[in-house]
């Protein structure tokens, strides 16, 4: 598709409301064969001898320099809340990938390891609140817009942290790899994932009644931006309406700080040119703004796994994921499995409806969520061989399978029962 969004000069031009209606449509779904993977990590940064003792900003601030100037393979930026984040190359196999991710892991960790700090795999941080230590113009901006609504913007900015994982659209046509399916999959689906892999129960070392607050927090924040687009029979009209009638959270500028916006809807501001004429490098922008489940960026990002504790414990949503979807059988199975969990969702789309909620509070806790994560995790590691995964991962997926999904469990209730262990102990 050729548009007026190819080179920096169309980036920077003034653009109307179907201009950006056609942008948005045209970016969101590229459609062909499944071929490639990614994996975004999130990690707190704990200290590594007293996880429970906060991390002063300048060791934070330190941490962010030295792994920063590492020879990695990976993209790394660095959250507000000091936590650090390691984005894959888009890799043509699982195993390439978790090689590639892994190197750099190693080179991190021995990094923080001589500054006496780790990286912690937690959905949301369990021993206390962070504030802030990062200050850019986006970031002091998005505060403000998030406080003007609750807290829940300021804690998934600087107390969570996710593995995100990434897969291509699918084919333009209909089957288990047809992009049609693959979006409505990965509705239902990150449930079972959110489930499976709920690991933020605790607030200052307490239980917050939630398996993912992390899941919780995103739940409560601004829901033109964070919750999923209707789930439509074109998701490019679908997720194009949703973008445009999303509020636009600052208007960028040269100067400090950014005008942050109460009520100006994209569509609005590319309608009006008020308070200053939308160019097409704003309409980009903003779509980085928005926060759904799945986001479509070409490609889909889900979204909803908290970050999970262990050297190789990033590893298992990412291999149960692309089994699920880039192997066309598992793909099947995993569609008969959650399809029916879609039939009475509730009035909200996720992650408030009520089949997401019931996978953040309880986990795999939830019969319906446990019988489809028992049937989708054995589809997926029947799958596995056959995507090439090396021995690594094929351990990792059968030892958490064992250890949470055919018990019923998630990797929240081992921290629910430390807790519960320490009280009854009197500590």
């Amino acid at each position: 598709m050729t548009d007026c969004f190819a080179d920096r000069e169309g980036l920077t031009r003034p653009v109307g409301e179907s201009e950006a209606d056609a942008y948005v449509r045209g970016i969101s779904f590229k459609t062909g064969p499944p071929r490639l993977l990614g994996v975004e990590l999130e990690w707190l940064v704990h200290d590594l001898h007293d996880p429970t003792r906060p991390v002063a900003p300048h060791r934070l601030a330190e941490a962010a320099d030295r792994v920063g100037a590492l020879p990695l393979r990976s993209l790394f930026t660095v959250e507000p809340g000091g936590q650090l984040e390691f984005s894959s190359q888009p890799a043509e196999s699982l195993a390439a990938c978790v090689a590639d991710v892994s190197a750099d892991l190693s080179l991190a960790r021995a990094e923080l390891r001589d500054l006496g700090l780790t990286l912690a795999g937690y959905g949301k941080e369990p021993w206390g609140e962070p504030p802030r230590v990062r200050s850019t113009p986006r970031y002091n901006a998005m505060e403000v817009y998030y406080d003007r609504i609750n807290g829940a913007g300021r804690n998934v900015m600087c107390r969570t942290a996710s593995v995100q994982v990434c897969v291509d659209a699918g084919y333009e046509g209909p089957g288990p790899l047809g992009y049609l399916r693959r979006w409505r999959l990965a509705h239902l689906l990150g449930a079972v994932l959110s489930a499976a892999f709920a690991n933020s129960p605790l607030l200052h070392g307490r239980p917050s009644g939630w398996r993912s607050s992390r899941q919780a927090c995103y739940a409560r924040m601004d829901p033109g931006r964070t919750v999923a687009p209707p789930d439509w029979h074109d998701p490019r009209a679908a997720w194009a309406a949703y973008a445009l009638d999303a509020k636009v959270m600052f208007v960028r500028s040269e100067d400090e700080p950014w005008a942050v916006q109460q009520a100006l809807p994209l569509r609005q501001w590319t309608r009006t040119g008020h308070p200053r004429q939308a160019t097409a490098d704003d309409v980009a922008y903003h779509l980085t703004t928005l926060f759904p489940p799945i986001r479509p960026r070409g490609h889909l990002e889900l979204r909803m796994i908290d970050a999970q504790r262990g050297e190789d414990g990033w590893v298992v949503p990412l291999a149960v994921t692309a089994a699920l979807f880039d192997d066309p059988s598992a793909a099947e199975t995993a569609y008969r499995a959650v399809k029916g969990l879609g039939d009475v969702p509730g009035r909200e789309p996720p992650p408030r409806n009520a089949l997401w909620r019931r996978a953040a509070r309880h986990g795999l806790a939830d019969p319906e969520l446990h019988a489809a994560a028992v049937a989708c995790f054995a589809a997926a590691r029947e799958a596995l061989p056959r995507l090439g995964a090396p021995p690594r991962v094929l351990d990792a997926v059968e030892e958490f399978t064992g250890r949470y999904v055919e018990r019923g469990r998630c990797p929240a209730d081992d921290l629910l029962d430390l807790v519960g262990a320490r009280q009854g102990g009197g500590s």
